[in-house]
């Protein structure tokens, strides 16, 4: 058997270049048929296999991504990645993960570099785009010096962003329907008679915190329900800050408790379950509870949680097109069809026959 060879060591024995070798592994036609049949009688011999890399040579193209979020441990980051993961490598692209922990307890974790430097960064390992999940990008007021820094690495690479369109940025964006799902679960909610629904769950600043709950009090008064403003608790996106929130709802409406809670997404949900348990009450007997992001397994709670189905699976198909696209030299915006799926389980006290 023929040891491993390299595309030099295939330039060396045929006499020419590592250029030329690259232009026969990508059918260039600019490559005399005598060199191509000598070329191509060493990569048969040798049974060569052409890495990625040896493919970009010509075109310059390294054939990766740089993908961005703030949270790999966040459940709706993690699947988002995982079916961008996927179907960059079903179009032949793989991908750099950059995980910034921009969304973590400083206190908690050590996090010495902004995400400006991770741009930075990026740019250092040859990447072909970048695309960004969240972070500064996804704050109600985004910092100035930070829309400049995505520029400028968007004159560099093509960027694209899963998230809102911000003012002044020249990105690509993707843009999910954050306040459908919010409204969908109100509708739900108010069909099964509820009239005393509160909110629980996400960062205060944060755009999809705001548009939620902004949607939650459009609908609510669209049916011409009072909003209390001590049934909807900020927190944070984690078990823990669904917990702390739900504890606080209830500490201070201990007179006239919400009949429902709409939690940011499964976690806080999970968390705010948890926190009714623990003070004797039930989900959802005394408490229907639905959540407006579905994370993986929320089948196999107790009980199984009412969520949005946000289709990651699409959002992640089309933020890689929408980055081919620009690699291949087209800015054009791909339009999307972003429509989440109530999915209707034992937490909000109705199940689908």
């Amino acid at each position: 058997m023929k040891s491993k060879i390299t595309i030099t060591e295939i330039a060396d024995k045929c006499g020419v270049s590592v250029s030329t070798v690259s232009r026969v592994l990508n059918n260039s036609p600019s490559v005399s048929p005598k060199k191509r049949a000598l070329i191509q009688q060493i990569i048969d011999e040798y049974n060569y296999t052409p890495s990625v890399f040896a493919r970009g040579m010509v075109n310059h193209k390294t054939k990766n991504i740089g993908v961005i979020l703030p949270d790999i441990t966040n459940p709706y980051f993690a699947s988002l990645f995982l079916q961008i993961e996927s179907f960059a490598l079903k179009n032949m692209y793989a991908t750099i993960l950059f995980n910034t922990m921009f969304a973590r307890n400083p206190d908690k974790y050590d996090t010495p570099l902004s995400e400006e430097d991770y741009f930075k960064i990026i740019l250092e390992k040859q990447v072909d785009g970048v695309l960004i999940l969240g972070g500064q990008i996804d704050k109600d007021d985004v910092p100035v010096n930070f829309i400049h820094a995505l520029n400028q690495l968007h004159k560099s690479v093509p960027v694209v962003i899963v998230g809102s369109r911000i003012d002044g940025c020249e990105c690509l964006f993707v843009e999910r329907n954050s306040r459908q799902g919010v409204t969908s679960i109100v509708n739900h909610f108010i069909a099964l008679g509820h009239e005393r629904i509160g909110f629980v769950g996400g960062e205060p600043g944060i755009r999809i915190t705001s548009s939620r709950i902004e949607a939650f009090k459009q609908t609510m008064k669209a049916y011409h329900h009072d909003v209390n403003d001590s049934y909807i608790v900020t927190s944070d996106y984690y078990a823990p800050d669904g917990y702390s929130a739900m504890n606080q709802l209830l500490d201070q409406n201990s007179g006239k408790l919400p009949t429902a809670i709409i939690a940011i997404n499964d976690m806080v949900a999970l968390g705010a379950i948890r926190a009714m348990k623990d003070r004797g009450l039930d989900c959802p007997s005394d408490i229907a509870i639905a959540s407006c992001d579905q994370f993986p397994h929320s089948d196999y709670s107790i009980p199984r949680l009412t969520s949005m189905d946000l289709h990651n699976e699409y959002l992640g198909r089309m933020a890689v097109m929408q980055l081919i696209s620009a690699i291949n030299g087209s800015e054009e915006a791909i339009s999307i069809n972003h429509m989440p799926e109530l999915i209707i389980r034992e937490s909000c006290g109705a199940t689908r026959r």
